[in-house]
């Protein structure tokens, strides 16, 4: 189940708001998704980018009732059983999010939003990483991506855990792919914290099926449906990232 296939069905399920009239990603965008917090949204056109704008996907459960055909109820029933019994994806050899390739890099022609106005810029907050350790195993995970140029992110990348552990292992750099437009298994599958070497990609296939392609440049599989793509490294290069609102309420 791709994100446009789930917005094809809250489309038809009167749950979708789309705003059709242009809206600027650096903070108007944000203030809206507030005031409408839960159902998903659609910004046709982001004021300066040619790319449209999709949030709150995973804003409400019914949103994700509707996307995985279960009722409100039965959520966490499903989710745990496929936190028991995670499916290996297929691997496919090529998929909707390879049909355009672009080697010029310009993170600056996406339309990532600046949320509030004492952040410390513009953020990917739903960016799903993908990355391998030294035994090939897989770990999909979420960091809060600060842009910093044309090429750069600067990822808040928390002490002790998968990609930070895997960073302190490696001598160098670590290939990274960046997913962004994700189906809403690989969404939550991506936001659980299974033991150590089961791959969470394997949670999203046994949600829905969620086949995989091999990345372009680097080492990795990933959603063939993913919307957009960004392939790079994770350096041992620090710099400073923040404020940004954390979920608790609070900035940090």
């Amino acid at each position: 189940m791709s994100l446009r296939l789930f917005l094809d069905k809250a489309r038809q399920a009167g749950l979708l708001h789309t705003v059709a009239e242009e809206v600027d990603p650096h903070l108007e965008m944000a203030r809206i998704i507030s005031r409408l917090e839960g159902p998903p949204l659609l910004f046709e056109r982001a004021a300066g980018y040619d790319l449209p704008v999709v949030a709150s996907v995973c804003g409400a459960r019914e949103n994700l009732a509707l996307d995985l055909g279960v009722g409100a109820g039965q959520l966490l029933f499903v989710l745990a059983e496929a936190l028991a019994n995670p499916s290996a994806p297929p691997l496919l050899r090529d998929g909707p999010c390879q049909e355009v390739v672009d080697e010029q890099v310009n993170l600056r022609r996406l339309p990532i939003l600046a949320h509030l106005p004492h952040d410390g810029g513009s953020y990917i907050t739903a960016g799903m990483a993908v990355t391998k350790d030294a035994e090939g195993r897989r770990n999909a995970s979420f960091h809060r991506l600060l842009l910093m140029d044309e090429s750069k992110l600067v990822a808040r990348i928390v002490e002790g855990r998968g990609t930070d552990l895997l960073l302190r292992e490696s001598d160098g750099e670590v290939e990274i792919a960046i997913c962004i437009g994700n189906s809403i298994p690989v969404l939550i599958a991506a936001a659980t914290s299974p033991p150590a070497g089961v791959d969470e990609l394997g949670i999203a296939n046994a949600l829905h099926p969620t086949p995989l392609v091999k990345c372009v440049t680097v080492d990795l599989e990933i959603p063939a449906d993913t919307e957009i793509v960004l392939e790079g490294r994770i350096t041992q290069a620090t710099a400073p990232e923040g404020p940004f609102l954390d979920l608790t309420g609070t900035m940090d």
